[in-house]
């Protein structure tokens, strides 16, 4: 297990408040980044249907997955044997049987089967067959859809939980520079995608790097435009400019980040729009502190770039922490209008201060954990638009982090 035992009983016990709270008896948890929050297990098994189902009168909730998965469940987790509780094979992508068939079944059996049942609904693992064939297997059930109320849970991180972060920051910044270093004229653009993904999964001297929840996004020229396009095997020449969105990962904690870059030169334009998103973010970032809203920190960016002209319509940012793929967004605050959520510290943002215009955009983008009196960075790498000399590589920033902001 990646942490103590005590603070996985601490994070039971506060989504067993939450559940108290909304009237729940049982909570059915499909979403991988909730199971492993709450037990540890960690496995490429979400491919397959699987839960972690929370009792609210029981001290440990029960895994049910697929019975060749169970020995990552006795391996990952704090479970107990009893606790761990496997399908047969015959359930898996069957026409006749589901693994939801064998998950009622055993509700009822332990006398769960009537009771106030919560969903993930919205789950990305949590489908309409699973929906249909847990509601036909438990009729005398109520189902409500709780979605993200272990997403809630997670908010506020523990002191371990930011050292993971730290260290995804560190994985990050290398793979930024292998990014950074790798682009140039004559160079393909899965080439950079390789050696950004060789960067983040090698990790550093110290700790190696997790797989990411989302891959490189690596547009170039106009495709700047468009900020979740991921690569071809087109090469690179003179004058091209693209953005980087990345991410760190360790013990599948995300530190993500974005950054522009050119080669040679960038159009003028694109030093006008960069300088706006800096300004914005600098200004955003020397503003925010805890108990503001997350729609006061966004009002911040809006007023800032609008002294430029400029207007942002997406989100400015999202909360963070372990995730699986295909997303490293946590699913609950988001800087926009409308969301009120009190900032806090020890809650992580990733602070997007990207603009999109028709042919062309900039993305500088930082990773921020809230502290007792402002915010700081959990990786650090120049925050101006990059220009690389063909047959250069990169200014070593890597190399030459502030020790001070790590532990």
């Amino acid at each position: 297990m990646l942490f103590e035992k005590d603070e996985y009983l601490m994070r039971m016990n506060q989504t067993k408040m939450k559940m108290m709270e909304y009237g729940i008896e049982v909570l059915l948890v499909s979403n991988p980044s909730n199971m492993y929050y709450l037990t540890g297990y960690n496995a490429w098994s979400f491919y397959v249907h699987q839960m972690v189902i929370v009792m609210i009168d029981e001290d440990q909730p029960l895994w049910i997955g697929r019975e060749m998965d169970a020995h990552s469940a006795v391996v990952t987790t704090w479970l107990d044997d009893d606790h761990i509780i496997p399908y047969p094979d015959e359930f898996v992508q069957s026409t006749i049987k589901h693994p939801m068939d064998f998950a009622a079944n055993i509700l009822t059996e332990i006398g769960q089967g009537n009771r106030k049942i919560g969903l993930e609904m919205d789950a990305f693992y949590f489908t309409a067959m699973c929906y249909e064939r847990i509601q036909a297997g438990l009729p005398n059930a109520e189902f409500r859809n709780f979605s993200t109320l272990v997403n809630w849970v997670r908010l506020i991180k523990s002191e371990a939980e930011i050292e993971c972060m730290y260290r995804a920051g560190r994985i990050l910044e290398n793979a930024m520079q292998a990014g950074f270093d790798t682009v140039d004229v004559g160079v393909r653009e899965n080439e950079v995608a390789a050696a950004i993904t060789n960067a983040q999964i090698l990790g550093t001297k110290e700790f190696g790097g997790d797989y990411t929840s989302i891959v490189p996004m690596i547009p170039a020229n106009e495709n700047t435009a468009t900020p979740h396009l991921t690569w071809t095997d087109r090469k690179y020449n003179y004058g091209d400019f693209l953005t980087i969105e990345i991410a760190g990962a360790y013990m599948r904690y995300h530190t993500p980040m974005a950054r522009t870059m050119a080669i040679g030169q960038a159009p003028e334009k694109m030093y006008d729009l960069s300088e706006t998103v800096v300004e914005g973010i600098e200004t955003t970032m020397d503003a925010i502190k805890p108990g503001m809203t997350a729609e006061e920190v966004e009002s911040v960016w809006s007023r800032t770039i609008a002294r430029r002209g400029y207007f942002k319509e997406s989100r400015l940012g999202y909360s963070i922490g372990l995730s699986y793929p295909p997303d490293w967004g946590e699913h609950t605050v988001s800087f926009r209008k409308g969301d009120h959520t009190i900032l806090q510290p020890n809650m992580t943002f990733h602070l997007m201060p990207g603009i999109w215009l028709d042919d062309h955009g900039v993305e500088i983008t930082e990773s921020i954990r809230i502290t007792e009196n402002g915010c700081e960075l959990l990786s650090h790498v120049p925050r101006d638009m990059y220009i690389k000399q063909p047959g250069v590589l990169g200014d070593g920033f890597a190399e030459n982090r502030i020790n001070a902001h790590y532990r």
